[in-house]
């Protein structure tokens, strides 16, 4: 969650000659309100039927509205857990090449329409490398956690001509509209780039449902080590209460009950190989006082791969699979306002993204492509959000110019809204940074 001022120092106010590419990357939901919660093999909209179906530079920064952190990832009670450095790398790739995009198409957009460009930096900070071309700037900065696009639009060390006709602001409504709507179409194209080459490639993952909870890894020295629980168990009721079919509840029943009773036993009916037996597990406490087992958790399903027999039948699985990413998108951002005051204490940053994205990429290629899908797709529609420091404030603020015959807002009136929208974001970012550090399974362990 990252800051870029204006292009004149790093000290003066944001003007309003930028739009914000901020995502709240809500963590897709098919349960909990509301945002992105997804198996450990992720979802495909192809599955067998079971369960539910600016100052003018742009800012990229990261806010991600989660949910139950249960099924997106193999879960980790109760934090986060990152894993090996190269998850963290692919997760970490994922989000910079995502960000890039984004902000490319910003680029492209003024570029190709002669419109004056300064800036294009990914990241935020320091400068750590940087060179330039064609009177653009291009950078490596030290926060990687966005990127923007900067524009000489009320830069007081720029030496072009405040009425110069190829600086944005002087533009014509149209042109500017295409610059701020670039990076959400970049995004959108790049999101179903992914699926078709995840189409291509492996093929999309079909789910079968079976009975129960799968338990991929048991961590070490951890109270379901202790107590007798291995990796490839399959939990099939939990205190005397059957499991269903796989469905957006079953990993979060067993969660919750967990969570619920730290230093109780607690009865586990297992299903290992060909035999039923019970298990019982005494979570250990957290600092919050929840239950901790030490394992991750998906559901219990069978993953086969649908491959297309020829370019036109690729061609409709990756617009199926699409389509039905973007309507569970649009849905759990629905069901974030409508339950607001239960999913805010929800809402993650990027250190949970990424610890999410390295699970994601440690369990499975299929849900590498599909994070980055989601990512993409999130990015997009948040960015619509007609919210100062995101695009779609900036676009208000334009076509607000257009519905009062080309007459733009008062320059401070501008700064004003677009500075306390930033603000807002920065201090919100800050605030998720340190609480979902805190949240890392190795942060717990050492507290």
């Amino acid at each position: 969650m990252l800051l870029h001022f204006s292009p004149a120092s790093s000290t003066s106010p944001p003007s309003p000659s930028s739009f914000t590419s901020n995502y709240f990357l809500h963590r897709l939901s098919i349960s909990r309100p509301p945002y992105l919660e997804f198996p450990l093999k992720p979802r495909t909209h192809l599955f067998k039927p079971t369960s539910p179906p600016v100052s003018y530079s742009t800012k990229t920064k990261l806010l991600y509205p989660s949910a139950n952190r249960a099924e997106f990832r193999s879960y980790a009670l109760p934090g986060f857990d990152f894993g090996s450095v190269e998850s963290v790398l692919e997760a970490a790739g994922v989000l910079t090449a995502i960000i890039v995009v984004h902000e490319t198409g910003h680029f492209l957009a003024a570029y190709l329409q002669g419109i004056r460009v300064s800036k294009f930096a990914v990241g935020f900070g320091p400068i750590l490398a940087k060179f330039n071309a064609n009177d653009v700037e291009y950078s490596i900065r030290a926060f990687p956690l966005g990127g923007f696009v900067g524009f000489p639009d009320n830069d007081p060390d720029s030496d072009i001509p405040d009425d110069d006709a190829n600086l944005l602001k002087n533009r014509p409504i149209l042109d500017r509209v295409i610059v701020i709507s670039a990076g959400v179409v970049a995004n959108i194209i790049f999101a179903y780039a992914i699926i078709f080459t995840q189409v291509l490639s492996v093929g999309l993952p079909v789910q079968e449902p079976f009975s129960g909870v799968l338990v991929p890894d048991v961590r070490p020295f951890s109270a379901a080590s202790r107590d007798g629980l291995l990796p490839g168990d399959v939990i099939l009721a939990i205190n005397g209460i059957q499991l269903p079919e796989t469905g957006p509840r079953v990993v979060s029943q067993v969660v919750d009950v967990i969570k619920k009773n730290p230093k109780r036993n607690v009865f586990l009916k297992v299903e290992r190989g060909k035999q039923d037996f019970e298990i019982g597990v005494t979570p250990d406490e957290n600092v919050d006082g929840t239950g901790k087992i030490g394992v991750q958790l998906s559901p219990n399903i069978k993953i086969t791969k649908l491959r297309p027999n020829n370019i036109f039948e690729a061609f409709n699985y990756a617009g199926k699979e699409f389509w039905g990413l973007t309507y569970n998108v649009l849905d759990s951002l629905k069901q974030t306002f409508m339950n607001f005051s239960q999913s805010a204490s929800k809402v993650s940053g990027p250190v949970a993204i990424i610890a999410v994205g390295a699970e994601v990429a440690r369990s499975t290629v299929d849900g590498l492509y599909e994070f980055a899908a989601l990512l993409n797709l999130n990015l997009a529609v948040i960015n619509l959000l007609p919210l100062p420091a995101l695009d779609g404030g900036s676009l208000a603020l334009v076509l607000l110019e257009a519905a009062r015959g080309g007459r733009k807002l008062p320059l401070e009136l501008e700064q004003r809204i677009m500075s306390s929208g930033i603000m807002f974001v920065l201090l919100l970012g800050l605030f998720l940074i340190v609480r979902d550090t805190l949240n890392l399974e190795f942060i717990k362990d050492l507290l």
